[in-house]
C-alpha cells in the first residue's frame, strides 16, 4: 500500500493550508499542530510531513519550538522542512527530534552544500523536495522560478545518491482538484529506483488509491483531510 503521510503547514503558530503557495489564500484549521498531531496519530497515521511556512518565506527555520513538541509529544516519524538553508538549520532540525528533513530551495542555489549534506547526515534523512511549476523547479516558499528542468535536477542528485524525492505540482497544491498523476508516473518511469513521495491536489480518497494502483510509493495529503474529504479507515485498511 501507498505511504500515507499527512501534513502539518504551519504559519504563525497554527495550522493553516494555502492554495497554489499564495499565502494571501491562507485557512486556518486548528490554532495547535500539536493537537493535529495527536489525533493523526490516534487515527493509526505512523508519518507526518511538517512544513514551516514562515521559515520558508524567511529563509530560515522559525517554527522550531513546535517541531519539538510534535517530537516530543508523540510517537510519529517526522519529517521537516520550510527555511532549511544553513548548517544551523538543518541541525535545530535534528536536534528538535526530525527524523528527515525536505529541502528543496538550496538544493538548487547551492548543490554542494546539499551534498555535503547528504553525506554527512546520510541520504535516507534527506527528502529532495522538488517544487515544480510549468516543468521547472520553484523556490523560495514558490515565490521564485528557477532555470532548472525537474527531470535533469532529480537525475543529478539521483547519481549522488537521494533516495527521497518529495515532488509537489504547485498548480494543484490546495486546490482539491485531483492529483498531477502524470506526472508521478512520468518520474517513475525514469527513476524506478526512488521513493517519490507525491504532493498537491489530493481531493479525496480515490486519488490516493488510484496513484497506489499506479505504483506510486507514497502521498502526502492536507486539505482534503481538513475539509472532511479522506475515509482514513478505508486508506489503512487498504490491503
Amino acid at each position: 500500500m501507498i505511504e500515507l503521510i499527512p501534513a502539518i503547514d504551519i504559519i504563525g503558530g497554527k495550522c493553516v493550508r494555502l492554495t497554489k503557495g499564495d499565502y494571501g489564500q491562507k485557512t486556518v484549521y486548528n490554532d495547535d499542530p500539536l493537537q493535529v498531531a495527536r489525533e493523526f496519530e490516534a487515527l493509526g497515521f505512523k508519518r507526518l510531513h511538517v512544513v514551516d511556512l514562515d521559515g520558508a518565506k524567511s529563509k530560515h527555520v522559525v517554527n522550531i519550538d513546535i517541531l519539538r513538541r510534535i517530537t516530543t509529544e508523540t510517537e510519529l516519524v517526522v519529517d521537516f522542512g520550510g527555511g532549511i538553508k544553513s548548517e544551523k538549520d538543518i541541525q535545530q532540525a535534528f536536534e528538535n527530534g526530525a527524523a528527515m528533513v525536505t529541502v528543496g530551495s538550496l538544493a538548487v542555489t547551492n548543490p554542494d552544500l546539499f551534498i555535503e549534506w547528504m553525506q554527512r547526515f546520510g541520504a535516507e534523512r534527506i527528502i529532495l523536495g522538488a517544487d515544480v511549476r510549468n516543468g521547472m523547479i520553484s523556490i523560495n516558499g514558490w515565490k521564485e522560478n528557477s532555470a532548472m528542468a525537474l527531470l535533469p535536477f532529480l537525475g543529478n542528485y539521483i547519481e549522488h545518491g537521494i533516495k527521497n524525492v518529495l515532488c509537489t505540482e504547485i498548480s494543484k497544491d490546495g486546490t482539491l482538484s485531483g492529483p498531477a498523476t502524470s506526472l508521478y508516473t512520468e518520474i517513475m518511469k525514469h527513476y524506478p529506483q526512488i521513493h517519490l513521495i507525491a504532493s498537491g491536489g489530493i481531493s479525496n480518497t480515490e486519488d490516493i488509491l488510484d496513484l497506489n494502483e499506479k505504483g506510486i510509493p507514497a502521498v502526502v495529503f492536507g486539505k482534503a483531510y481538513y475539509e472532511g474529504r479522506i475515509d482514513v479507515k478505508k486508506l489503512l485498511n487498504h490491503e
